[in-house]
């Protein structure tokens, strides 16, 4: 858990945006939350990829929020570990295996084609194969 004192790392020099961009990049900034949060609790939706792009829009439009995400009790570790290295906890791999096994059976369950349901369960293994080779948070 970090320290309120941890500083949150600089955002690269950046050419001043044009305020409507600033707007547009906070609004996909909230819509990525949004999407992030609902992700918590929905099997099969991301919310660290919903979360990293909220924190890169959030970063070029509004300091304020990037520092609330960076210091959140949740998604904070989610920024912190991808921002040292990519890196993905054994509790988030995990996590995403069981739900992505869980998800996997219910497509060869349900009613659907069998090509549908293949190229999805392949696309879930691509996805964990990727996953479980990032590098992992030092203790």
């Amino acid at each position: 858990m970090p320290q309120p004192s941890e500083e949150v790392p600089p955002v690269p020099e950046q050419v001043p945006l044009p305020a409507v961009a600033r707007w547009l990049l906070l609004l996909f900034a909230g819509l990525c939350l949004a999407l992030g949060v609902i992700g918590v609790v929905v099997p099969g939706l991301p919310s660290t990829v919903f979360i990293l792009m909220a924190a890169w829009a959030a970063a070029r439009s509004s300091p304020r929020l990037y520092r609330w995400l960076w210091h959140h009790p949740l998604f904070g570790s989610m920024l912190r570990n991808w921002h040292n290295g990519g890196r993905v906890s054994r509790h988030a791999k995990w996590s995403a295996t069981c739900l992505m096994v869980l998800c996997a059976l219910i497509l060869l369950w349900i009613n659907i084609p069998l090509w549908a349901a293949t190229s999805g369960c392949v696309s879930m293994a691509c996805v964990l194969t990727w996953l479980w080779l990032r590098p992992e948070p030092q203790r």
